[in-house]
């Protein structure tokens, strides 16, 4: 009786301090959520939010990370990422030893996400998606989508805020204006803008369609390079694009630069694409960009690689 009168009150002591706790309410773009300040167990749910927490050096707090790419042969027998899979691609870049997979981004396993007990959820979301009412109970869950006003801006300076990391992200805000205003000015200095004045960013995806990317996804960085766009499209797939027919293809001027920037894994359709009709009426003014293997879409890390690469890239395929 003494014992469980004890537990009780150690229990109700517990939960009073962590009432007390302090606490941020962060307006997200799925809603408003209370989150502890200086969380120790966090869940990224997708890449996205892998890259926000490495960013801001506090990878060693999470507990659990889903992917859009990784799958069960990824694993080791207690839920893990095999090294393996880690080694040489941008999940390297920070500390998973501490997280177990968690699932698919769009279908994210909640009773491993329960049994990890997080503190906070951080996710990428898109109209529609799903699970944000069971994640909300399990933990506060905040998530950003890439159509929305400063995306990754927006997560990293929200995350800053709750890590205490504020200078830290705005540093790296600033080294990404900064490594930019550099590729630009170097591609400027070789010429390029007067043969290529204006670019487009396309994704083939394996078996599936092309992508012109309107926002976010590598198109704004272009654009921070000097480039005009060379297409307008429909955004409307996640916000960031839409799908582009062969036809307006085949209708770019000579003067716009076509960036192959294709999807990661197995969604990876860039040699086909490069080999069809198009790519090849079109091979002349194209340059393939692939990212960082596992690499996010977006953020400050993503930026800091994709700019001077692409620039890199440009400058080669062009001389």
């Amino acid at each position: 009786m003494l014992r469980r009168t004890l537990l009780t009150t150690l229990a109700l002591a517990s939960a009073s301090l962590a009432a007390q706790a302090p606490t941020l309410t962060l307006t997200h773009d799925e809603g408003t959520a209370t989150v502890p300040l200086q969380p120790k167990r966090v869940v990224a749910l997708d890449e996205e939010a892998l890259g926000w927490i490495y960013a801001l050096g506090v990878s060693p707090r999470l507990v659990g990370v889903g992917s859009a790419v990784l799958g069960p042969g990824d694993l080791t027998p207690d839920g893990r990422i095999k090294p393996e899979r880690i080694r040489g691609t941008f999940l390297a870049r920070g500390d998973l030893s501490g997280a177990k997979f968690v699932g698919n981004w769009t279908q994210p396993n909640l009773e491993t996400i329960l049994a990890l007990k997080p503190d906070l959820i951080v996710r990428a979301t898109w109209q529609g998606n799903g699970h944000y009412a069971q994640l909300s109970r399990i933990a506060p869950t905040v998530g950003y989508s890439e159509q929305g006003s400063g995306y990754w801006k927006k997560g990293l300076r929200d995350l800053a805020r709750v890590f205490g990391k504020q200078e830290q992200a705005e540093k790296l805000i600033r080294q990404v204006a900064d490594t930019n205003r550099a590729g630009a000015r170097a591609l400027q200095a070789a010429g390029v803008f007067r043969r290529y004045p204006r670019a487009v960013v396309i994704s083939p995806f394996k078996g599936g369609g092309t992508y012109l990317y309107t926002r976010t996804r590598l198109i704004e960085d272009v654009r921070a390079l000097g480039f005009k766009d060379g297409l307008k499209g429909d955004a409307n797939v996640l916000g960031v694009g839409g799908v582009i027919s062969d036809e307006a293809l085949l209708g770019l001027s000579r003067d716009t630069l076509v960036i192959v920037f294709p999807p990661g894994g197995q969604y990876n359709g860039a040699q086909d694409f490069l080999q069809s009709a198009v790519g090849q009426r079109l091979k002349g003014q194209t340059v393939l960009y692939t990212q960082e293997a596992n690499s996010p879409w977006a953020g400050p890390l993503v930026s800091l690689r994709d700019s001077p690469a692409l620039t890199k890239a440009i400058l080669e395929t062009l001389k």
